[in-house]
């Protein structure tokens, strides 16, 4: 089996329009939720969210490009850009290489515009959006599709192999890396660009996740608070992330920057419940990706929780934690970077795996903010202040609904 590294990184994130930018905020303990100014939240319970701030989709993308695409792309073909950029690779290799890339929204935004404005054309008697009349573009339904991720990437980069588009709920990120880390270690030559891309900040989504008692109502940028006792939900946040994977040898042959290994992956279902999680399915799956690395409880020295800020969720995934390790879980530090990016969706599970492999680069691991008054239910060592930590591997989390789990574990480069 081949050896698999990550040589490049590109990242758009409520922290930052690049992934340095992004993690020298989070490393720092700052926030990037706020009040929702991309549409007007009147009559809507929930008001912040983790936004973009002030990305230009005109750096990576035509007018006509940008006005054919939802957003979800814009931001999956930055983050790929600057991956491809950061990696050093070159059109020779991108020619054969491969691209898998998550969401679990897609072009939701897109299509809620579009309805509301086919209903507005009928209620007014307009036009019959049906025949023809062009008030519906005809890139609407290629604009959404969650596969267009993965296939304009593809575009902009000259990529002619391997292509796959991934939604898996809020797994869908780190389904897409661990799906390229299986490709490359099943023996795939070629460079594999991985991740997950989220533009889900409409109306529609606000009212439907927070219909069914997911998203924080707070009002302000504590509003995301993981492990906490008063934690009252997720707050909704966009975003892409995406990786460059390519195989050891490779990767050392032509002198790339190696940020870390993939060294297990592990992808089950819990056939519970369609939005409650299961502690005892979490475990099987954080178990059978520490088989795979063939690693034991004490090689584990920090996890990057999925810790969403849902009651349910953090104290579930806590559980999960301890049946899994046992006695040792209450030593591995564990923390929740969602207390400062939000929910990104499919795309907070790429952008974790990215912050994971940089903690165990830099001997650091970010701090779960906003953790105050902590939950009986959760009381494992959760980094509250970022601490200094040698860490050898690692373990990356992502849960979503219709109890879909993911986890990855990252070796450090210099191991």
């Amino acid at each position: 089996m081949n050896r698999v590294v990550v040589t490049g990184i590109g990242a758009v994130s409520p922290l930052g329009n690049t992934f340095q930018v992004s993690w020298n905020a989070v490393k720092n303990g700052l926030s990037g939720i706020g009040a929702v100014t991309g549409f007007d939240t009147k009559n809507l319970r929930w008001k912040v969210a983790g936004e973009l701030k002030a990305f230009d989709p005109g750096t990576y993308l035509s007018i006509k490009e940008i006005s054919r695409l939802d957003a979800f792309i814009h931001y999956a073909v930055a983050a790929a850009l600057m991956a491809a950029r950061d990696a050093g690779l070159i059109s020779e290799l991108l020619s054969r290489a491969g691209v898998i890339i998550g969401s679990s929204r897609g072009g939701i935004s897109t299509l809620e515009k579009a309805i509301l404005k086919s209903q507005w054309s009928a209620l007014n008697g307009a036009i019959d959006v049906t025949a023809g009349s062009g008030r519906v573009s005809a890139y609407l339904m290629a604009a959404t599709t969650i596969s267009m991720a993965s296939s304009y990437v593809a575009h902009k980069l000259g990529i002619r192999g391997y292509s796959l588009g991934i939604s898996n709920a809020c797994a869908s990120g780190t389904n897409a890396i661990g799906e390229a880390y299986r490709l490359i270690r099943s023996g795939y030559r070629y460079p594999v660009f991985c991740g997950g891309a989220e533009a889900p900040l409409c109306r529609i989504c606000f009212a439907g996740y927070g219909a069914s008692g997911a998203l924080s109502a707070g009002h302000n940028a504590t509003a995301s608070r993981p492990f906490d006792r008063t934690r009252d939900g997720f707050v909704l946040a966009e975003g892409a992330c995406i990786l460059a994977l390519e195989e050891y040898n490779h990767a050392r042959k032509r002198g790339a920057k190696i940020y870390g290994e993939i060294t297990g992956y592990g992808n089950t279902a819990d056939a519970f419940h369609q939005t409650l999680p299961s502690a005892e399915g979490e475990a099987r799956t954080i178990c059978a990706a520490l088989e795979e690395a063939c690693l034991k409880p004490d090689d584990i020295g920090f996890i990057n929780a999925h810790g969403t800020s849902t009651p349910a969720g953090d104290k579930t995934e806590s559980e999960a934690i301890k049946i899994s390790f046992g006695s040792r879980a209450y030593h591995i530090p564990v923390t929740s970077v969602k207390s400062m990016t939000g929910h990104m969706l499919a795309a907070s599970g790429a952008l974790e795996a990215a912050f994971t492999l940089k903690s165990m680069e830099e001997g650091i691991i970010p701090p779960t903010i906003n953790l105050r008054q902590r939950d009986p239910a959760c009381d494992l060592d959760y980094v509250t202040e970022t601490r200094k930590s040698e860490v050898g591997s690692a373990l990356s989390h992502s849960f979503g609904f219709g109890g879909v789990n993911a986890v990855l574990v990252f070796k450090n480069a210099g191991d």
